[in-house]
């Protein structure tokens, strides 16, 4: 039992709770609300859990994490102790029907009602949302990890995001900003993983362009929100374009810099609240020229988040309302530009080393 010796005493429910990375509130809690104790209780009263019940236990935290609501989990992990052979029945095990969080279809498999997530204000969400919520809560972190993973390859990086991480990540916020202050380490933690998993899909994608003009995404001076960033640098990788990541909170020189040395085909400006939303450092971005003399050339700028209003964007900026819509513009930027290469190849061909940008920017 990974550090624990079972005898025939059983284990205590304090051992079990470490083992399964929840609190032992959260188990007396199982019992409580779904009936699955222990068979056996010492004088009477303390509770010891023997090696059918912790299968059980273990039972129930996979499925609560795969996003199967608790009290059906607890059916279906009772059901397992009830087995003459707990250990045969895991080493195959057989989830229901209705236990598949992340079937391949590109159906929206979602219930109207559902379960509860763990406590969180989710809404009208993916089965793989609830799963990762209460995963959230336990502070489990393996199992956040591996749900993140599988929703990734299974439902690609725009549908993890947009229906999985970004709607968990704004639950366990409201529900921060309505119980003061609780919650702040599972939102630490869920943010943890979801950042592991954007990094792990950008930097394992395949078939990145590595001589084209990069993207650069930076956050503005004073951001710190750097996931939805980290969201759309995964979603360039997986479509094979470049891009080059700043981070949090870069200064306005530091910026025009990366900007002025590394030529971008675009640049993403990250703003969270209008405190940090600054439209004279994105005219400065917008306006930065590159090139060799004679055909320096300026990037599209994206004015992405929520901090910046509808008339911030003005010549040579767009404001991108969501991850698809950001990722779309900057695959249509590549394409023209290999379209405008092609043309060039060509004699008499009309394009010109900027004439691509230019064409594309609106105003």
């Amino acid at each position: 039992m990974g550090g624990m010796t079972e005898t025939a005493l059983g284990v205590t429910t304090g051992a079990v709770a470490r083992r399964l990375g929840v609190s032992p509130t959260t188990v007396r809690s199982w019992e409580q609300r779904y009936g699955i104790g222990p068979e056996v209780r010492e004088g009477g009263r303390h509770r010891r859990w023997m090696p059918g019940d912790v299968a059980m236990l273990e039972e129930m935290c996979r499925l609560t994490s795969s996003g199967i609501p608790p009290a059906e989990a607890a059916r279906a992990a009772a059901a397992l102790r009830r087995q003459p052979d707990p250990a045969a029945v895991r080493a195959e095990p057989s989830p229901p029907a209705s236990a598949e969080p992340l079937a391949p279809s590109g159906a929206q498999r979602r219930r109207p009602q559902g379960g509860p997530g763990g406590g969180l204000p989710l809404g009208e969400v993916r089965q793989e949302c609830r799963g990762l919520a209460r995963a959230a809560v336990r502070l489990d972190g393996p199992a956040m990890e591996t749900l993140l993973q599988q929703t990734v390859e299974a439902h690609g990086l725009v549908t993890a995001w947009e229906e999985v991480m970004a709607p968990t990540l704004h639950a366990v916020g409201r529900k921060w900003e309505s119980t003061e202050d609780r919650y702040v380490e599972v939102e630490h933690l869920l943010s943890w993983y979801v950042s592991t998993v954007l990094r792990r899909a950008a930097v394992t994608a395949p078939h990145v362009l590595t001589h084209a003009a990069p993207v650069v995404l930076a956050c503005l001076p004073g951001e710190q929100h750097t996931l939805p960033l980290e969201a759309l640098t995964a979603g360039l990788a997986e479509r094979g374009l470049p891009a080059r990541m700043f981070g949090a909170a870069v200064p306005a020189e530091a910026l025009r810099a990366a900007v002025g040395r590394s030529g971008p085909m675009a640049v993403v400006l990250w703003s969270q609240s209008r405190s940090t939303a600054d439209s004279v450092l994105a005219r400065l971005v917008a306006s930065t020229a590159f090139g060799l003399k004679g055909a320096r050339t300026t990037p599209l700028v994206l004015l992405a988040g929520p901090g910046w209003s509808a008339r911030s964007a003005t010549a040579g900026m767009v404001r991108p309302r969501g991850l698809r819509e950001a990722l779309d513009a900057i695959s249509t930027l590549y394409a023209q530009s290999h379209a405008v290469a092609a043309e060039d190849a060509v004699p008499g061909g009309a394009g010109g080393p900027g004439g691509l940008l230019a064409a594309v920017k609106p105003g």
